[in-house]
């Protein structure tokens, strides 16, 4: 079904090429909700997503340096390496980037197991974590490209920075809602992807959040609102 007015989210790459292509530098966020705020459905989001949506991902994916989740996240999504089609990474080719964006997982604790489906591709990922784990568990480094982001806290602004000096400064954040959280509360998020999917999910457990230390909120520009199979597209961005 198609609401009036409202144009499709497109089909063809250089379609959404146009309407998404144009990912500054800095943090783009790419998040769904259900119409009760639920971010999933039992503990993932394949029960609120579809194929158009899914289609959007990767080509979010494909403008990004570096993919970044929290590593709840990656376990309850089953995350893999980050893979994209042919055409994709013929794109990227094209433009000078490297084939794949990178893969960075962010854990305070260092609690990745080692049957994650991440460690299973030719790339390692990166492990971003604080000086404390990255000291305790040296074993991380057997896994991954250890980033450290603070002594016992991770730091959003740290965390970035310390991306950027390795050549990754576009940075897709996929969640989970705790990190991005953390992101919005150090003002850091520049570009804001919301699909809102048409469910109504009930109450879903989620990591619990601290209160923001926000002043006042940010206020983003709409950019777009777009549509398709009865979920919404939203991009809103720093004006």
């Amino acid at each position: 079904m198609s609401v009036a007015g409202l144009p499709l989210l497109p089909e063809t790459l250089d379609g959404l090429d146009t309407y998404y292509g144009e990912q500054p530098v800095g943090v783009r966020a790419n998040m769904i909700a259900a119409l009760d705020g639920a971010a999933a459905f039992e503990g993932r989001t394949k029960g609120i997503t579809d194929a158009a949506d899914q289609t959007l991902l990767a080509f979010l994916r494909s403008c990004s340096d570096v993919v970044l989740a929290g590593s709840a996240t990656v376990a309850a999504e089953k995350y893999g390496p980050v893979r994209l089609s042919d055409e994709l990474r013929a794109r990227r080719r094209a433009n000078g980037r490297p084939e794949l964006p990178r893969l960075a997982v962010v854990t305070a604790r260092g609690a990745l197991s080692p049957e994650l489906r991440i460690f299973s591709g030719d790339e390692r990922p990166i492990i971003v974590t604080v000086a404390r784990t990255a000291t305790q568990q040296p074993e991380l480094g057997a896994l991954g490209e250890v980033v450290v982001a603070g002594d016992d806290v991770i730091e959003p602004s740290a965390m970035l920075g310390a991306l950027r000096d390795i050549g990754l400064e576009r940075v897709l954040c996929e969640g989970g809602p705790y990190l991005l959280s953390t992101l919005v509360d150090a003002d850091l998020v520049d570009d804001m992807c919301l699909t809102v999917a048409p469910y109504l999910a009930g109450s879903q457990p989620t990591t619990p959040q601290p209160t923001s230390s926000l002043v006042a909120p940010t206020r983003l520009v709409l950019r777009h609102a777009l549509q398709r199979n009865d979920l919404l597209y939203l991009r809103y961005s720093r004006p």
